[in-house]
């Protein structure tokens, strides 16, 4: 059922932006800014990982819409560097929210085009964005980077995000923008879950369970369907304490 209403609402979306909804021009858009913790995934064969910004849509009604152009492997500079971050500006309208959900590929140290010292230009991306945002009458949203499945062989769960996190939270506080903690509440649902109970929230399977992985898969990053929801979950709760004026548009 969850794969099916998925599949509906990436084909309203789609259909919306190709032939033009009635109620569009009323509509608030909600534009999701991010990686691949966050973005869409192809629905094409047998694919079971799924980013949390593609299910997020489907906890609204009708008054508020939604345009995810978080993309795999991007960060902070590279996001911008692409082209990518000046098309969500183009599109962007007054009124409008921007959620921005970056770090893992930001600390990438090895990779020239991504990486972003978290206490330089990783926190200067994010002010940058905040200040066009605004600029453009919208509405920006920090979000810390959702925990990775980092158990160690003690069993307690390691912070692989360090000071990428933290930015985050300062540059919200000190810009007074509202925050989505997925970090800090990504990693009390796993230390809930525990150390096999998690796998579920993660692409962990065995050979033969999906022909998209025919060896089987352990990632710890990516998510699966379960925690794909969940973390949309989470989301939900930290937009009905940080946005109450969208309280309106969930669905009951």
């Amino acid at each position: 059922m969850r794969t099916l209403l998925i599949l509906f609402s990436t084909f309203s979306l789609f259909y919306a932006a190709i032939f033009g909804n009635d109620n569009v021009e009323n509509d608030i858009t909600f534009f999701l800014v991010g990686d691949s913790t966050m973005a869409d995934k192809p629905y094409a064969g047998s694919n079971p990982e799924k980013g949390w910004g593609q299910v997020f849509p489907l906890y609204f009604k009708e008054g508020i819409r939604f345009e995810n152009h978080a993309m795999n492997g991007r960060s902070t500079k590279s996001f911008r560097a692409e082209g990518r971050w000046d098309v969500v500006m183009e599109r962007l309208s007054e009124g409008d929210y921007v959620i921005i959900e970056f770090g893992h590929n930001d600390q990438k140290i090895n990779s020239a085009d991504r990486y972003a010292y978290a206490d330089s230009s990783y926190r200067d991306n994010l002010i940058r964005f905040v200040n066009e945002v605004r600029e453009k009458g919208g509405k920006a949203v920090l979000a810390t980077p959702i925990s990775r499945r980092s158990f160690g062989e003690n069993g307690v769960l390691t912070d692989t995000h360090g000071r990428y996190s933290e930015v985050v939270r300062e540059v919200a506080a000190e810009m007074e923008v509202p925050l989505f903690d997925l970090h800090k509440k990504t990693i009390e649902v796993l230390e809930q879950f525990g150390v096999e109970k998690s796998k579920e929230l993660f692409l962990h399977y065995s050979p033969g369970d999906y022909s998209q992985f025919p060896e089987g898969r352990e990632d710890n990053t990516h998510l699966s369907p379960t925690g794909a929801f969940k973390v949309s979950d989470l989301a939900v709760e930290e937009l009905r304490r940080e946005l109450p004026e969208l309280v309106k548009f969930l669905k009951d």
